[in-house]
């Protein structure tokens, strides 16, 4: 694809094929298989039972009423804050107040260095080129239906060359999203050089700027521009599940 400066976010809005939505979120399934990373508990859906009263029409109850208990983290897709790092109690994903990106979606090998296997920043900006987004969707080569029921825990899985969060952040991305269980190294000492880098933490924190995790991006989404749109629960927690929506604009 031809690089381009970016363009608005009414030409994007005037291109884009809200009925051709393409879902990059992982849905859980709480009766089944689901990614898993950082050795997070399966998520669960428990009946509540209260004397006579249970909470499931299946076993003769009125109306379904369930608890539910998820590791946002290491369950399935979510988006994190600056709070992920930082002491501050105040930093939580509930601060969040922008909900349409103007978006670029690029696909990227991971390349094997050692016993790791990562995206390197020049690979990355040789797919961005010169498009300057406000959210860049990064789907990692190869990309298997196997990314929605992975078990990623002590794998040591593919993650982004550190650096890159630091790169990110100096041309203006405020939205990050990947397809891997994080931007980081699954153990690195409690570096996380690239969550560091990407919030400017924490000397000059982008306290706007979100990273979205354990995406998944299907094989028809074709590389280029999108309207993102981005839901989230309003958890006052640094991390929450989340739902990312593309409306493709050719």
């Amino acid at each position: 694809m031809k690089n381009t400066i970016a363009p608005t976010f009414s030409e994007l809005l005037a291109k884009a094929r809200f009925d051709q939505a393409i879902d990059i979120s992982i849905p859980l399934d709480f009766e089944g298989l689901n990614p898993n990373a950082y050795y997070a508990d399966a998520p669960k859906e428990e009946v509540i039972r209260m004397g006579s009263f249970v909470g499931s029409v299946i076993e003769g109850g009125a109306v379904n009423y369930t608890k539910v208990s998820l590791t946002p983290h290491g369950n399935g897709t979510h988006t994190e804050c600056y709070g992920h790092i930082s002491k501050n109690p105040d930093a939580t994903i509930d601060m969040a107040n922008k909900f349409l990106f103007k978006a670029f979606l690029v696909e990227v090998e991971t390349q094997k260095q050692g016993d790791d296997q990562l995206i390197t920043l020049a690979d990355l900006q040789v797919a961005l080129g010169d498009n300057k987004p406000e959210a860049l969707i990064v789907k990692s080569l190869p990309n298997g239906n196997d990314k929605l029921t992975k078990a990623y825990s002590g794998l040591n899985p593919p993650y982004t060359e550190a650096g890159i969060g630091a790169w990110l952040a100096e041309i203006g991305i405020i939205h990050w999203v990947v397809d891997l269980p994080s931007v980081d190294r699954e153990e690195d000492g409690g570096l996380l050089a690239n969550h560091h880098g990407f919030w400017r933490y924490p000397d000059a924190t982008r306290v706007d700027a979100l990273i979205t995790e354990l995406a998944f991006v299907p094989e028809g989404a074709k590389v280029g521009w999108y309207v993102l749109q981005w839901s989230v629960c309003r958890w006052k927690t640094d991390a929450a599940p989340s739902r990312l929506i593309l409306y493709p604009t050719f």
